[in-house]
């Protein structure tokens, strides 16, 4: 087993390998088109969808593509340049090509491109879409530049590839969601809104790092406003908040709930990967179900059933899952939550810290989680164009970081 990760995978929470397997290299997202995703709708939606609208099907289901661009600004130019509202179930990264769905926010709509991105009206279904309607994602990769294309060894191994949260999930380059969403929890507002502005790491780009060490200075907000790019708009929101007297916790609400809730939601996925891979690095099992773990029943390869505690029943048909920290954490019963106790006693927090009475809209209650990636469907070209299904919520780029095992991960793609 490998265990020399590159730093941000470290930084992120990520301290291992899972697969004995070498490693590729290569590079990935050269181009858009490079790296396809396309959404897998449930049967039950996508086998049920009206070509109009009555009383029966009422909520309209669209398609959106788009190219270089993540799903949130999509969104933003299609409410600015079609004038529809929409909302979309999942968020993609902007270096790929993707195919996704998404639903209208009012009764009066318009389909059509703008400059990144084609919205179609596919039909009406009968209930409004919702996250859960989402089975998983197929993945269409290129890989250039690898050293080999012989990865018959890797298909062994993929069984054991751990469910990791991916560097996007962090910000990438940066790596900041998860370390504002901790001083959220710790109610350090100000320190919260100090590292969205100012944190920057050694992968970061250098006219980012130039902006951020100004805003280090409030007397530099009224200039940095003026200059700031629109990939970062975010920092714009936040900047003007603040230039005209906004408090901090106001300041923090000038950016869109989906994305604030991303930064508790990292904070968890930061103590997920810390959790699992100190349990791999234990030797314990994250496929096979012990007595007290948590478990998923899998309703199909690509989805999750129903949560169980394990006992001593068939495991076949089951998958290893750990709580995720928020206010519903219980005192640890079984392997997993052990770990994670231990990792939120390191970061002096405990369950009830998750629910946030200054910002009710961000308190999470936890979850669960599968251990394992459940990859389904995986094949590969001699030219390297592989292919794979795994369920939502889950990373392409963790599969991708066992078989390619970057040197860094941001030159290469990721």
């Amino acid at each position: 087993m490998h265990k020399d990760v590159p730093n941000i995978d470290k930084m992120a929470g990520i301290k291992l390998y899972s697969t004995r397997f070498e490693g590729i290299g290569g590079s990935i997202k050269l181009k858009n088109e490079d790296f396809k995703v396309l959404e897998l709708l449930v049967d039950s939606i996508s086998k049920d969808i009206s070509s109009f609208p009555d009383k029966s099907y009422r909520f309209p289901v669209f398609l959106l593509q788009k190219s270089g661009m993540d799903s949130n600004h999509a969104i933003m130019e299609i409410s600015n340049q079609l004038g529809t509202r929409i909302k979309v179930l999942g968020i993609k990264d902007s270096k790929a090509d993707t195919t996704q769905y998404a639903t209208s926010e009012g009764k009066k709509f318009r389909e059509g491109n703008t400059t990144h991105t084609n919205l179609t009206l596919l039909g009406y279904s009968r209930q409004s879409l919702k996250k859960s309607h989402i089975m998983g994602n197929q993945f269409q990769i290129k890989i250039s530049n690898a050293t080999k294309s012989n990865i018959s060894e890797f298909i062994t191994e993929i069984r054991n590839i751990p469910n990791f949260y991916g560097l996007q999930r962090f910000g990438s380059e940066r790596l900041v969601t998860h370390l504002v969403g901790r001083e959220i929890i710790k109610r350090n507002f100000k320190r919260a809104v100090e590292l969205f502005l100012c944190h920057t790491t050694e992968y970061d780009t250098q006219f980012s790092k130039e902006i951020r060490e100004k805003c280090r200075d409030p007397k530099n907000y009224g200039r940095v406003v003026k200059i700031v790019p629109r990939g970062m708009d975010l920092e714009r929101n936040i900047l003007r908040a603040l230039i005209n007297g906004k408090g901090y916790i106001d300041a923090l609400r000038s950016v869109p709930i989906n994305i604030r809730r991303l930064f508790v939601h990292a904070y968890q996925a930061y103590m997920f990967n810390q959790t699992l891979s100190c349990i791999i690095g234990d030797g314990e099992s994250i496929t096979n179900c012990s007595k007290n773990d948590f478990c998923f029943k899998l309703e199909n390869p690509l989805t999750l059933g129903k949560l169980l505690k394990y006992a001593d029943e068939d495991s076949s048909n089951l998958v290893p899952a750990m709580h995720l920290p928020g206010y519903s954490f219980k005192p640890p019963e079984g392997r997993f939550e052990r770990n994670l106790s231990l990792i939120m006693n390191v970061e002096n927090i405990s369950p009830k810290d998750f629910y946030l009475k200054e910002m009710q809209e961000l308190s999470v209650e936890g979850g669960f989680r599968q251990l394992p990636l459940l990859v389904n469907d995986f094949s590969y070209s001699d030219n390297l164009f592989i292919s794979f299904k795994i369920p939502i919520g889950s990373y392409a780029t963790i599969l991708l970081r066992e078989l390619m095992k970057p040197i860094d991960p941001i030159k290469s793609g990721f």
